[in-house]
């Protein structure tokens, strides 16, 4: 990794031109990301409404295959419109899909929204590290990259309070219509500072449906898999989503039109141990989503107390990622080595002190610790991984780059919260269940998912 790298300062994204140019990148993603927290929020509150409790987890399944879509066709859009209209045409696409769901009768018009949100959210998040690519110097990269970051510790804390505010009235609808006035300023903002068009780069060989098919069914087979309280069904589902995303993979190395760019697929090129780093980190993270559950059972806390303190882990990455974004040189091969260490310290951590359920304030303080460690693990390093993708993008693919760090992310969010669920499941989280089987689950559960930033340490070194 080169050592090289002009400073900066924190206060220049902030300043002038600069200043709106950053409320636009880091609005696309604290849009989507409100609203993903948001929609969590008030899903008890819709099913109680208009029916469809079987079809719950269909809510985030199809939002996240729409969300990769989304991501994955990304970069051809700011080929073809440019990056202003792909903006704006995503914004548009979020309001279409807001309403969709603000007037649904029933569930299936409510998926319907949930996929066309998704399908702009996928969109938003991929344009927002294209364009630090496009409007910035290289040098403000790992700075502009940390306050997009930021938007999700903004979400995390903004968006269970305001779904939660209109759960408890009943108005569910008005809930997905909150937005859209964010959405009208943000897209004045674009209007004005959003480069109409971009640098060429080697997309105008066409859209690569089939393998943008084999991505997708990859996700729903592992989703509905996990969805079983059955031990080999959940195995089957995820043995056979890495099956065919491994699939995709040998098409993709051959294929003029590829999803991920040259070098993505192996280990020995840098592009690609940023890849399976930052992959292996994010599926860690996802061991987040039975936070709550534990800490409601285990420790007694309140729903709401326990929302805040699974936070604690979206605070540490936001508080790392300011925190760091403005190292250079050595410090930045020590942060992207030492990173997942941290997080994978945290994980191990949460393995022994969750199942315990020890009460008082040095108990209470360790477990805040351990959960802010997971996250500041992964701030430390993150803005530093997706810099070194944008360097290392071969000439021609820079976007292609940019647009597959989210597609990464959002599939390995996918195939961590299946796998999450499996490990759980088989670990006594339903059956014996009870205080029992969520200490055995939480044990396995925070355990197992240490491996994966170990991992990540390890292919860390090879970037």
């Amino acid at each position: 990794m080169p050592s090289s790298q002009e400073k900066s300062s924190p206060f220049e994204l902030m300043t002038g031109r600069n200043a709106l140019r950053s409320l636009a990148l880091a609005g696309g993603v604290a849009l989507h990301a409100i609203n993903v927290y948001v929609v969590t929020t008030i899903m008890p509150t819709i099913v109680l409404s208009i029916g469809g409790l079987a079809y719950y987890a269909w809510s985030t399944t199809l939002f996240v295959v729409a969300s990769i879509l989304g991501s994955a066709l990304s970069y051809r859009l700011i080929d073809r419109m440019g990056p202003r209209r792909a903006y704006l045409g995503a914004l548009a696409l979020f309001c279409l899909g807001s309403l969709i769901c603000a007037t649904a009768p029933a569930m299936w018009w409510l998926l319907a929204g949930r996929t066309v949100q998704g399908l702009a959210g996928g969109v938003l998040l991929a344009l927002s590290y294209a364009l630090i690519r496009m409007v910035y110097e290289s040098r403000l990269w790992p700075r502009a990259l940390a306050f997009v970051s930021a938007m999700w510790g903004v979400a995390t804390l903004s968006g269970p309070a305001l779904g939660g505010l209109f759960a408890s009235l009943g108005w569910w609808r008005p809930a997905f219509l909150s937005l859209l006035p964010v959405a009208a300023a943000l897209a004045a903002i674009v209007y004005r500072l959003v480069p109409a068009t971009a640098p060429a780069s080697s997309s105008a060989a066409g859209v690569p449906w089939g393998k943008l098919a084999l991505l997708a069914c990859s996700v729903m087979v592992v989703s509905v898999g996990s969805l079983s309280h059955e031990l080999a069904w959940n195995a089957a589902g995820v043995a056979a989503g890495l099956a065919l995303v491994a699939w995709m993979g040998r098409l993709d190395v051959r294929a003029s039109s590829r999803l991920m760019p040259t070098g993505a697929y192996s280990t020995r090129t840098v592009l690609g141990a940023c890849y399976l780093t930052m992959a292996m980190l994010i599926i860690g993270l996802t061991s987040e989503i039975f936070v709550p559950y534990f800490l409601q059972t285990l420790h007694g806390q309140t729903p709401l107390v326990a929302g805040y303190l699974t936070a604690v882990m979206a605070g540490g990455w936001t508080l790392a990622s300011l925190m760091f974004s403005g190292c250079t040189g050595a410090a930045v091969v020590r942060l992207v080595r030492g990173g997942p260490v941290v997080t994978t310290v945290g994980l191990a951590a949460l393995a022994v002190l969750v199942p315990r359920g020890e009460s008082g304030d040095v108990a209470f303080a360790a477990l805040c610790l351990a959960l802010a460690g997971v996250g500041f693990g992964i701030g430390m390093c993150w803005s530093h991984l997706v810099t070194r993708v944008f360097r290392s993008a071969p000439v021609g693919q820079e976007n292609l780059a940019s647009g597959a760090v989210t597609t990464l992310q959002l599939y390995a969010i996918a195939l961590g919260s299946a796998v999450a669920g499996m490990v759980a499941n088989a670990a006594g989280l339903a059956e014996p269940g009870g205080i029992e089987g969520a200490r055995t689950a939480a044990a396995w559960l925070f355990g197992l998912f240490a491996l994966a930033p170990a991992l990540a340490a390890w292919s860390a070194r090879r970037s």
